[in-house]
């Protein structure tokens, strides 16, 4: 049997319809849904979905209501939507999908720890430039306790990065529910900014770039 396409390592048991290519099952499960599109009639999807939102309901429900109590985080997670919401209002096409492949893209540099690095893109995947959007955004935000005391600008570490990170994929998971292409997820998102809207959220949000 040939080996995978992908890592060239295991046996290549999986067919994908997406990338048109032969995959092992621990390549096929890392990259499906994930940095790629799969068909709705890959076989694997369906197999994989029922499972996954399981999952995802699991891990929710097991998420501590207060763990965003912290307004530092808090901060930092609306930064990372920021250019999510900017998004799906100029683009009506832009689904919980795409949101979902952004922020995988986002989360693989902020892992990489170089800012600005160009990653490949697979076969398939998306040129995904609301993720770098995201990326850049969480690059640039600060936090600032006072703003009568511009200089108290404290940085993130990388592990509040990707935890924001991981906070926010698992709610647009949990919204989109089965329906990927459609925009749950994105409407609340929009729902939500449309409340902070006005002058003074706008300044404060200057102030960190």
């Amino acid at each position: 049997m040939a080996k995978c396409a992908r890592c060239h390592q295991r046996k290549a048991k999986r067919h994908c319809p997406a990338l048109g290519m032969n995959l092992c099952p621990l390549c096929c499960g890392l990259i499906r849904e994930k940095k790629i599109h799969c068909p709705p009639g890959c076989i694997y999807l369906t197999r994989h979905k029922p499972y996954q939102e399981k999952k995802i309901i699991q891990k929710k429900e097991s998420f501590s209501e207060d763990a965003f109590q912290d307004e530092r985080l808090n901060w930092l997670a609306l930064h990372i939507e920021a250019p999510i919401a900017e998004r799906a209002q100029k683009d009506g096409t832009f689904t919980d999908k795409d949101v979902l492949l952004a922020l995988e893209y986002a989360r693989e540099k902020v892992e990489k720890g170089k800012s600005r690095l160009l990653l490949p893109v697979e076969k398939g995947a998306l040129q995904n430039e609301t993720g770098e959007d995201i990326f850049e955004s969480i690059e640039r935000c600060r936090y600032q306790r006072a703003l009568i005391l511009p200089q108290e600008m404290e940085d993130y570490k990388k592990e509040e990065k990707l935890r924001c990170l991981e906070n926010v994929m698992l709610g647009v998971k949990y919204l989109a529910g089965t329906d990927w292409e459609g925009r749950k997820y994105l409407r609340d998102l929009i729902r939500r900014f449309s409340k902070i809207a006005g002058p003074a959220a706008s300044k404060k949000l200057l102030l960190s770039f």
